[in-house]
């Protein structure tokens, strides 16, 4: 059974940090491209950050870089999303992805960010 499971999220005041965690089970997680997406209210669902599978090269949304960083941990199955001066705008539902092409794509239940005075 697939599963990815997100923690992390809350509120915290501009310029702060979060981090957020996507544990992995029920297939071979260093096999897949990991990702991190975020959708805010009456917006389309964005593409945050990515992380390939071996060499851990990653990219980043323009709105993004510089402030977030995507690592991923093939041992624990696990891949995290540091968040640095946070901003209003990055206010969201924030959800991890695994991808694979031609096996397969799944999807965490999403957690809440919300970045507020």
């Amino acid at each position: 059974q697939v599963q990815l499971v997100e923690s992390g999220g809350g509120l915290v005041q501009p310029g702060g940090s979060l981090r957020l965690s996507c544990a992995a089970s029920g297939f071979t997680f260093s096999n897949y491209v990991m990702r991190w997406y975020r959708q805010a209210p009456g917006k389309e669902r964005e593409l945050v950050a990515d992380i390939i599978r071996a060499d851990g090269r990653s990219n980043y949304a323009d709105s993004v870089k510089g402030r977030f960083t995507i690592f991923r941990d093939n041992a624990k199955n696990t891949v995290n999303l540091q968040m640095n001066s946070l901003k209003p705008e990055d206010t969201a539902v924030y959800f991890c992805n695994a991808y694979f092409r031609g096996y397969g794509e799944y999807w965490g239940q999403g957690t809440q960010v919300t970045v507020s005075s």
